[in-house]
């Protein structure tokens, strides 16, 4: 069963219901808007505050966009990428390639024109949707791309490089395309996060897709009835399987376009929501502002939200601890996966296991894992080796990249290159991405198990750990640390916490700064890297 048949039987089963929402927190005066209501609007510098289509138009808009697809003589197989931000557009486009039977490849908001180019020739895309937000990259990218290529812009006043895609898709069938897709069908490409370098082209198959959609249903209970909250990206696959819970069930889903703690809260007592999935650096902005007094629970309509969960990064067990004060009956879980394993869940917590809180948890629905050594063999119960997954949502390859498929895709198991270690009860904890170990004088240090200690001191808003060059000890642990707003913090106070650390593991360098995350909230080590190490570091300054 394809993915885009859970599309067609929502519209069936309900039809006049409500499938997404997008509110738009920069607006200042609030509109609820329906699509219908939109199309008649008179064009505006601003999207309106709150949009929102029904299973039925969803469906609509996607089967128009398919037939203009293979209107323009885009076949079976084809890439058609996506450049847009969060936005009411955004799924119905996504759905309309599939329904064509082409591949879906969404691109990440933050390329640069030079990524753009790159992403769209090593996914051989042949259409790529755009966005006004991205009007002066693609006028870079597009003499590049051109050409063959077509490109629809996707917002008002069209640049005269591209075509207008609702003018395009206006007088198109929104009936279903006579095209033949079954599970085994290739679906998408998703680049990943960059964080080791140049993004991977990743190939999933159909299959892949409603393994997550499935999975995610069971894991989190998801109901009809349920309201799900989307506000990280949906290029990326951590957003879009989740929301595949609410596709599984035909429940409603809410995009939006902002993360201040205001808007989450607003967002989830106006839309009633009931499923929240957040990243570290919100739920610490969540909590600091309840600190501060300037969020109160009581002002708003919370009742209703039943789920929290995390995923994308190492969560610190005092984090959720915090929460939990002020959301005692707030159900958890944490949620790991790469979208080499189509995303999250091929290993999670587990909503009834909250006493493991620190663990990344046990096999998903479908799911295998081990832990293997630098000779690929299983190691000893309680050592740390290299996470391996094994389930129906591995990936097909990396596209066009033979070499760099072998290297992680030995026997059908997918090497994360995620440290970790599995405790006397089966579940397993991460140590680190294998390529951030810090050698230091001989001995292993895994930063993610420094940063989760010193997350746990009350001035520190977050954290990151990175190796620096040592000509004694090779390497040294150096942490950078964001101090909460309105608190300062010295050096000489870490230190002072940090004697609850084995010696070893103290961190030889202090350095207080803000803390880079992408999108999808994991620390950008890399660019840490790239300030720190080769460069003479001089004592720490208290930034705090």
């Amino acid at each position: 069963m394809p993915i885009t048949d859970l599309l067609e039987r929502n519209s069936k089963l309900y039809g006049e219901e409500t499938a997404l929402v997008e509110i738009n927190p920069e607006i200042q005066e609030p509109q609820r808007v329906t699509w219908k209501e939109y199309s008649l609007i008179q064009p505006t510098s601003a999207l309106p505050y709150r949009r929102e289509i029904t299973w039925s138009v969803f469906d609509e808009k996607a089967n128009r966009v398919a037939h203009m697809l293979l209107g323009r003589g885009i076949r079976k197989g084809q890439k058609v990428a996506v450049l847009l931000m969060n936005c009411l557009e955004w799924l119905p486009i996504y759905f309309g390639i599939l329904k064509a039977g082409a591949i879906a490849v969404p691109l990440n908001f933050r390329y640069t024109a030079d990524e753009i180019v790159y992403c769209v020739k090593k996914a051989d895309v042949d259409v790529l949707f755009f966005g006004p937000e991205f009007i002066g990259r693609m006028e870079d990218a597009a003499p590049i791309i051109g050409g063959e290529r077509l490109l629809f812009f996707v917002g008002e006043s069209c640049p005269s490089f591209a075509e207008d895609y609702h003018r395009a898709t206006a007088n198109c069938s929104s009936m279903p395309p006579k095209v033949l897709v079954d599970e085994d069908d290739e679906a998408a490409i998703y680049y990943s996060s960059g964080t080791t370098g140049f993004p991977k082209a990743i190939l999933l198959k159909h299959a892949a897709l409603m393994q997550s959609a499935r999975m995610e249903a069971i894991h989190h209970e998801t109901s009809h009835e349920d309201v799900f909250l989307c506000i990280p990206p949906l290029y990326h696959t951590g957003a879009k399987m989740h929301w595949f819970g609410s596709l599984f069930t035909g429940s409603k889903a809410v995009l939006l376009k902002g993360s201040s703690p205001k808007a989450i809260f607003d967002a989830v007592s106006q839309e009633k929501c009931s499923i929240v999935w957040l990243l570290v650096p919100w739920c610490q902005d969540i909590l600091a502002a309840l600190d501060r007094g300037e969020l109160r629970r009581e002002d708003y309509t919370l009742d209703q939200w039943r789920l929290m969960h995390i995923g994308a990064q190492p969560v610190p067990p005092s984090l959720i601890r915090r929460w939990k004060e002020y959301f005692p009956d707030h159900r958890y879980d944490t949620n790991y996966g790469l979208s080499e394993s189509c995303g999250p869940g091929c290993v999670h917590l587990g909503m009834e296991h909250i006493h493991k809180v620190g663990a990344i948890g046990v096999p998903g629905h479908g799911w295998e894992t081990k832990i293997v050594d630098e000779q690929n063999v299983p190691v000893p119960q309680g050592q740390v080796g290299e996470l391996c997954v094994k389930g129906p949502g591995v990936m097909v390859c990396y596209y066009n990249d033979p070499k760099a498929t072998a290297e992680v895709l030995i026997d059908g198991w997918l090497h994360t290159g995620d440290m970790a270690r599995m405790d006397e009860d089966g579940f397993l904890f991460l140590v680190d991405r294998k390529k951030d170990v810090i050698i230091s004088g001989g001995e292993n240090l895994y930063p993610v198990q420094i940063e989760a200690f010193l997350a746990s001191y009350p001035k520190v808003h977050d954290v990151a750990v990175i190796g620096l060059p040592d000509p004694r000890l090779g390497e040294i642990a150096a942490a950078i640390i964001q101090v909460k707003d309105g608190m300062t913090c010295t050096e000489g106070e870490i230190n002072q916490f940090c004697t609850d650390l084995p010696r070893y593991k103290r961190p030889r360098k202090i350095m207080f700064a803000d803390v880079p995350r992408n999108p999808t909230g994991k620390i950008e080590k890399p660019k840490l890297r790239e300030r720190y190490c080769g460069v003479r570091l001089v004592e720490a300054q208290n930034q705090g």
